[in-house]
């Protein structure tokens, strides 16, 4: 009798959650920064094949919505590093800026989640104190070694880093929703803790933000591994994942510092759903 009653409750239960409707989910595409010249791309690739190229590249940020939660993926460059040619960026308007233009505090952002911890992809986080960050575990260890490691800056974590804020840093896949429309993917390579994120949108249909797996077109297509990347089988087995995932669910592919993939995605202050 008790076994009849557990099974039940529990279809109950699951009939339940199935009634529930599916939170609405949205992508917004922030301007994160841009070169400030076409950058020279042969450490981009150690095998020689980018040797000579020049490209303009952008910086790019996203606004994720799962119904009244809100995440930022990924944060450019700190505003006062714009134009310094050592950067290699200029930044027409900072993320709090183009967010209360959709009428968004920095206070109502839940997640701030970042690829890597390049300067260029965490710049901005310090202005987002009060969320939680998502980070993988072997990056934020790299950013609180002492010294760090790698070209990891903490100056870009304080909140954080002082154990003011709360951090998630974890190895693997994480499901920041608890429903899989909004999936960390695990991608190092790059720098060990590397991420990309997958984001599953009712009508545009699954959408797969690479991070730094790869920096422009030809070089996610011939897998090129630049020469600062930290591990390379690790880099060529994410190529693998990424591709193999993109085929496998029909998502559309936007390499984050690629201008003709994040035009993809609609215009800011438009939005993808």
């Amino acid at each position: 009798m008790k076994h009849i009653l557990a099974v039940a409750l529990a279809c109950t239960s699951i009939a339940a959650t199935a009634a529930q409707p599916a939170p609405d989910v949205s992508l917004t595409r922030l301007d994160c920064g841009r070169a400030t010249e076409p950058w020279p791309l042969g450490s981009f690739d150690d095998t020689g094949g980018a040797d000579g190229m020049k490209k303009a590249i952008v910086g790019s940020c996203y606004l994720i919505r799962h119904g009244e939660r809100l995440m930022i993926w990924d944060t450019g460059i700190d505003p006062a590093t714009s134009g310094d040619p050592d950067g290699g960026f200029f930044l027409d308007r900072t993320l709090v800026d183009q967010l209360a233009q959709l009428g968004i505090a920095p206070a109502d952002i839940e997640f701030v989640g970042v690829s890597h911890y390049h300067y260029d992809h965490t710049g901005q986080a310090k202005d987002f104190p009060q969320a939680t960050l998502l980070i993988g575990k072997e990056d934020w260890q790299a950013i609180t070694h002492d010294p760090p490691l790698g070209n990891a800056n903490p100056a870009h974590f304080p909140a954080w880093v002082s154990g003011q804020a709360k951090v998630e840093a974890f190895s693997g896949d994480k499901d920041v929703f608890g429903d899989r429309s909004v999936r960390i993917l695990a991608t190092p390579g790059h720098t060990p803790g590397h991420h990309s994120l997958l984001v599953r949108l009712p009508e545009t249909g699954p959408v797969l933000l690479t991070g730094d797996v790869a920096h422009f077109t030809a070089n996610y297509e011939r897998e090129g591994v630049p020469t600062y990347n930290t591990n390379r089988a690790d880099t060529l087995a994410s190529f693998d994942r990424v591709k193999k995932m993109a085929k496998n669910l029909g998502a559309k592919v936007i390499i984050q510092h690629e201008p003709a993939d994040v035009a993809k995605l609609p215009a800011f202050p438009e939005t993808a759903r």
